[in-house]
């Protein structure tokens, strides 16, 4: 009897023990069942600028509960995760308070290539711990080092060339594009041989996570500035591949869940933006955009612009009818947007109709505008798209192109032998007239001359976009 009266208490315990384990997976299973909903729900959100504020909060409660369900695993370490917990909302809070909104693009490029880089980190320590992974996971964890990998050396490239530190133009050597398929085919072989072997060396993984390095460097150095929004975008969907992969070695719901909603809309955007510059992907990754860009405005005659003063565009816009914003990464620069937000207010108390037309690769990223205009608490319902802004342009009787250029320039109409020809544009040059805000006459960033600045119709009023917009609204406010 003593001996069952010693062995019950231990019964119950164990008991206890197992219930509340049970109770723990089953609450997280429930936290990531709603996790993965509110991120769904939040995508769809995101899906129009008027829910779109809903939806970012939407996902990021998903983000918490997923977190929290995380949480409540046994085995943590909760003083590792509190110092990352800790470092990280210091770089968080570091980097919002410092990074304008012009650096926002980059910025985007970065955590994309972090993420790229969680994931590769993911996989290894996944695969060195437990090193009898079935082939599933084995083949999950490969693909997540060879993806994400490419994802953040990729998405470095991409932030120098954004932030300047390379030039945007694109970087190539003779044979690269040879040298680099020549690397994803050996990238794949090394996964067939790890699949094959029994029990492959872990080295065999630190190699594939160097060759994806180097593809990704190889990769985004060919492609020029102005292909910049599609690369970032094909690089989100990378990131989240690259999660979702870790989500199958890490046998997680809601990390496979969250991969494919990144990664699959991160394609389709990519697509859209493809669409936008009447461009295939494959052009994108191969094509050399912007390698004939100096030949294409290096002949011709010598062409002059129309300058003009404030005063004189005063003038222009107080007789208006129906006036059109255009923005481009120019407003960003100068953070411009307040500026326009405030002329077009008073020339609305006027009784001018006023729009703005926001090109889908305005900008160094997609939204980019979008989110600029919204800052400046720009109504939604005077924000045109580019199918409907190009149907009322030859009725609007000022067009101000705010630091846009390559999304306004004729040539992809006008000249086949042009790098954008082609390219879905916003017909500027069809307005009664055209007043553009820049500082010189510099190319964009794809580096093509643009004809619409020597047009009759068009005017450049020369110097900083807001400085320039508040001299306008000067002269409003004093006539």
């Amino acid at each position: 009897m003593s001996v069952l009266g010693l062995s019950l208490p231990f019964l119950n315990a164990q008991n206890l023990n197992l219930n509340l384990n049970l109770d723990l997976n089953l609450a997280r299973e429930f936290l990531y069942v709603f996790s993965a909903v509110a991120f769904v729900l939040g995508i769809k959100l995101l899906g129009k600028q008027t829910s779109a504020r809903q939806g970012n909060l939407l996902s990021a409660g998903g983000m918490l509960l997923a977190i929290l369900a995380t949480l409540l695993s046994t085995g943590l370490h909760f003083q590792w995760i509190l110092l990352g917990l800790l470092i990280g909302t210091a770089l968080g809070v570091v980097l919002a308070l410092r990074v304008p909104m012009t650096g926002m693009p980059e910025m985007v490029a970065l955590l994309n290539g972090l993420g790229g880089l969680a994931s590769v980190l993911v996989a290894l320590a996944e695969t060195l711990i437990r090193p009898a992974l079935g082939v599933l996971s084995s083949g999950a964890g490969y693909l997540s080092v060879l993806i994400g990998g490419i994802t953040f050396s990729g998405s470095l490239i991409a932030w120098a060339k954004l932030s300047e530190k390379l030039s945007g133009k694109p970087l190539r050597f003779r044979g690269q594009g040879l040298i680099n398929l020549l690397l994803f085919c050996l990238s794949l072989g090394l996964g067939l041989l790890y699949l094959a072997l029994p029990s492959p060396p872990f080295a065999l993984l630190l190699i594939a996570g160097g060759l994806a390095l180097l593809l990704g460097v190889l990769a985004v150095l060919p492609i020029g500035g102005g292909d910049m929004p599609v690369v970032i975008s094909l690089l989100n969907a990378f990131s989240g591949l690259a999660a979702c992969a870790v989500g199958f070695v890490l046998l997680n719901k809601v990390l496979i869940v969250t991969g494919c909603l990144v990664g699959a809309s991160g394609l389709i955007l990519t697509q859209i933006m493809c669409k936008s510059m009447n461009r295939s992907l494959a052009q994108v990754l191969f094509g050399h955009f912007g390698a004939s860009a100096a030949a294409a405005g290096a002949t011709g005659p010598a062409l002059h612009a129309h300058p003009l003063t404030g005063e004189e565009a005063f003038y222009l816009l107080e007789s208006a009818e129906t006036v059109m914003f255009i923005p481009g990464y120019g407003m960003a620069v100068a953070q411009a947007q307040h500026a326009v937000f405030e002329l077009a207010e008073l020339l609305n108390k006027r009784g001018t109709e006023v729009f703005y037309a926001v090109h889908p690769v305005a900008g160094r990223m997609p939204g980019h505008m979008n989110v600029l205009l919204a800052e400046a608490n720009v109504p939604y319902e005077q924000l045109l798209e580019l199918e409907e802004a190009n149907t009322r342009l030859p009725r609007v009787d000022v067009c101000l192109v705010i630091g846009a250029n390559d999304i306004v320039n004729p040539s992809a109409h006008s000249d086949p032998h042009s790098p954008i020809y082609g390219m879905p544009i916003l017909d500027a040059e069809k307005a009664h007239n055209v007043i553009i805000l820049k500082r010189s006459m510099g190319q964009g960033f794809a580096g093509i001359d643009n004809p619409l600045f020597f047009l009759n119709n068009s005017r450049m009023l020369f110097g900083d976009a807001r400085e320039s917009l508040q001299t306008l609204i000067r002269e409003f406010k004093t006539c």
